[in-house]
């Protein structure tokens, strides 16, 4: 290429560096600078975070406990978690419905599993599927330096498709009276149909999805809105320390089979 069509080219490339400026910052810093310590440290951003926890968080207290994540991933390494500003969204939904059990579709390494369990109504019960085995290590550990017990959180390591099928039989949850999609959005039509296919919800069941409008579900959005089971709110939010990327929670009121 000429150094003339080059300096063509010049004014575009600014336009879209300018534009999408927060977009490059959330590449490098989730991908590029991740990827690089991954390799130098031989850990995980989140097996790091949780040995910064182990030194900084008070043990049994979930709140300093997801306090000290928050600030990990502000100031050292972006976790790509739910933060604090969805955290807040989705601990008053779980404290306005009070339900009696708890379904959690994605792990992660347990952010969001603290957030649910601090919100559960007295004997209520959460279950959690991860599927990666390592980022289910750390939410274990996690989980249960919050002081949380298997009583109150069941972890489960598979993939959702395979836990769903075998959640009334194996894991005695005849009905879910909440649901968080917090896994891959490409997953949650699937899942959601899944569970509406083995009579899992409840008339009333709330189901929340996270991350529908980045990356997005839009499939998962259009099913819910035009089936006619489902009364469909958009909480508005931003991601946690990239607010000009705009996301949000979804939230499902199912209304029954129809």
């Amino acid at each position: 290429m000429s150094p003339a069509i080059a300096l063509a080219f010049l004014p575009l490339v600014v336009t879209l560096l300018v534009r999408y400026r927060h977009y490059f910052r959330l590449l490098v810093r989730m991908v590029l600078l991740r990827s690089l310590r991954d390799c130098l440290s031989g850990l995980r951003a989140e097996e790091r975070a949780f040995s910064y926890v182990l030194t900084h968080a008070l043990p049994g207290d979930p709140s300093h406990i997801l306090t000290t994540l928050d600030h990990w991933s502000s100031h050292c390494e972006y976790l790509g978690h739910m933060g604090p500003v969805k955290g807040q969204i989705l601990m008053r939904l779980v404290e306005e419905k009070t339900p009696a059990c708890v379904l959690e579709l994605g792990t992660h390494f347990g952010y969001s599993t603290l957030l649910l369990a601090r919100a559960l109504p007295p004997g209520g019960r959460l279950l959690t599927v991860e599927r990666d085995p390592r980022m289910a290590a750390v939410a274990e550990k996690l989980i249960c330096l919050a002081g949380f017990d298997e009583r109150t959180v069941e972890l489960i390591v598979s993939s959702s498709e395979e836990v769903i099928p075998r959640l009334r039989t194996q894991y005695q949850l005849s009905r879910a009276d909440l649901v968080l999609l917090a896994h891959r959005p490409r997953c949650y039509l699937r899942d959601l149909q899944l569970l509406e296919a083995h009579a899992l919800l409840p008339a009333g069941a709330t189901v929340l999805a996270d991350h529908v409008l980045f990356p997005g579900a839009p499939r998962f959005l259009q099913y819910a809105k035009n089936c006619g089971r489902y009364r469909c709110r958009l909480h508005h939010t931003g991601l946690p320390d990239f607010p000009a990327i705009k996301d949000g929670i979804a939230q499902l009121t199912y209304a029954g089979p129809g």
